[in-house]
């Protein structure tokens, strides 16, 4: 036994023990916006915070020391105050940010309320379908890939695909596959106004509250939302068919490749965005692979394990996994146009 291994381990999981609850305590502050009644706002004593936000001194006190050992906000021991400094608050209360990420602990939140279906999953090899994981995972999957999707999809993402940003400035005929609440369709939609985008997903939860956001965003005359599922979406003759961070989570991500293939214009283009993963399991044992990880073992595997194939790519499929499925479903051509330190952004033409 080496004690110095040991006890640098057991630092090690009180440290992921206090980062976990300091989670929860980042999602009170979004939640109560005790951030963003921080933000810009310089020193603040507790009452002036509990007054500001309706809420209750004491607990406020308290979670503000809860901030101040995180390393979050600061303290200042000679005024008695805390302040959020601006470049935090980028993070934690702006949601207009692209760096905004506060929002994001409801994704954390629904693996533990999820977490007797995961058991019971490793036990019996059942899968979990995404409509049967707690509604927390569906705002906290919209929140943290919005603000990836707002800081680069435009800007970055579809320029860098062969001749794409071309065809939406002209008018464009979009599937947007497992949409979710619409976040990246309305995000295109805004951009290219001469486009017309479709966005796809079975659960319909998802396409009630994305058809909700289409009118709030004024795009609902380009953007139309329909229950469908990724081997028998509806349309033809497509210029792009968009998959954003959902295609690892298919059963049978080869057979909606193959779906695809067949409504794609001659000249179209398949945009893949995925979680960012080397091709191998070394190349992902860091701290991004290790959330990527660990939501693939909770959400991202289980739910393709519950539809039909089930060939569980996991979140952490890497370019050359996902170059063999294009592959096997007709695709020619492949290749990894961009990346971020989250995200592959993979284009597929035939």
């Amino acid at each position: 036994m080496n004690e110095d291994r040991l006890n640098a381990f057991v630092n090690q999981l009180v440290n992921d023990m206090a980062v976990s609850m300091s989670g929860v305590m980042a999602s009170i502050g979004h939640r109560l916006g005790l951030y963003k009644a921080m933000a810009g706002a310089g020193p603040m004593t507790p009452s002036q915070l509990a007054q500001k936000t309706g809420t209750r001194e004491r607990y406020v006190l308290e979670w503000l020391n809860s901030q101040a050992a995180s390393g979050y906000i600061t303290y200042d021991r000679e005024q008695h105050t805390y302040e959020l400094p601006d470049e935090h608050a980028m993070v934690l209360a702006n949601p207009e940010s692209p760096v905004f990420m506060a929002a994001a602990f409801d994704t954390i939140s629904s693996m533990w309320l999820d977490e007797d279906k995961v058991i019971n999953a490793f036990q019996t090899g059942r899968g979990i379908g995404w409509h049967e994981h707690h509604h927390r995972l569906f705002c906290g999957c919209e929140a943290f890939y919005k603000t990836g999707y707002k800081a680069s999809l435009t800007t970055n993402w579809i320029p860098a695909l062969e001749g794409v940003e071309e065809k939406l400035q002209a008018g464009a005929l979009v599937a947007d596959v497992g949409c979710g609440h619409g976040a990246s369709t309305i995000l295109l939609a805004q951009a290219y106004p001469n486009s017309k985008f479709f966005g796809f997903d079975y659960h319909n939860e998802s396409i009630t509250v994305a058809r909700q956001r289409a009118v709030e965003a004024g795009v609902s005359d380009r953007v139309q939302f329909e229950v469908a599922h990724a081997k028998n979406f509806p349309g033809t003759n497509y210029d792009l068919v968009c998959f954003m961070d959902c295609l690892h989570d298919l059963g049978d991500p080869v057979g909606a490749a193959k779906h695809t293939k067949e409504v794609l214009a001659e000249d179209g283009t398949v945009l893949l965005v995925e979680p960012f993963a080397g091709n191998s399991i070394e190349d992902n044992l860091n701290p991004v692979g290790r959330m990527f990880y660990s939501a693939s073992t909770a959400i991202c595997t289980p739910n393709s394990l519950s539809q039909e194939v089930g060939l569980g790519l996991g979140a952490q499929a890497g370019e050359a996994r996902l170059a063999q499925v294009m592959s096997e479903a007709g695709f020619s051509r492949f290749r990894c146009a961009t990346q971020t330190p989250f995200n592959l952004i993979l284009e597929a033409r035939l």
